[in-house]
């Protein structure tokens, strides 16, 4: 059993960062693949980062791609998800979430990361509300 607490969210403008975390415990071995998702009234839930930790492939949405980052602090027990220039497409639900493995693909010559879906995750927080205000 994975235990998973998110915390982080507010309200913010275009333009602002904000830094989320997800507090991890118990279930070792469905922790070898970790993501953050996002969802809003209007869509599904939807990848926006995730990883093999520690610092294994890591899998960005393009949406995202250059402007979030998503990292581990063991020390801490925690996920982090760094977003910088958000905007307001950013809103949404963000959820953490923890699987057994990821799904790998060799890629000229290098392991990448699958595109994750919701399906491949165990165990899921709660959610903390993101807000971006154009």
């Amino acid at each position: 059993q994975v235990q998973l607490v998110e915390s982080g969210g507010g309200s913010v403008q275009a333009g602002g960062t904000l830094k989320l975390s997800c507090e991890y415990s118990g279930g070792t071995s469905f922790r070898n693949c970790m993501g953050w998702f996002r969802q809003t009234p209007r869509k599904e839930r939807e990848v926006v980062a995730a990883f093999k930790p520690p610092g294994g492939p890591t899998y960005y949405a393009d949406s995202v791609r250059g402007r979030t980052t998503i990292s581990q602090d063991k020390a801490k027990n925690t996920i982090y998800l760094q977003m910088n220039n958000l905007g307001p497409e950013d809103t949404g639900m963000y959820y953490c979430a923890a699987a057994r493995q990821c799904r790998f693909t060799m890629r000229t010559g290098t392991l990448q990361l699958d595109h994750p879906v919701p399906d491949d995750f165990n165990y899921w927080g709660q959610g903390t509300q993101v807000s971006v205000a154009s």
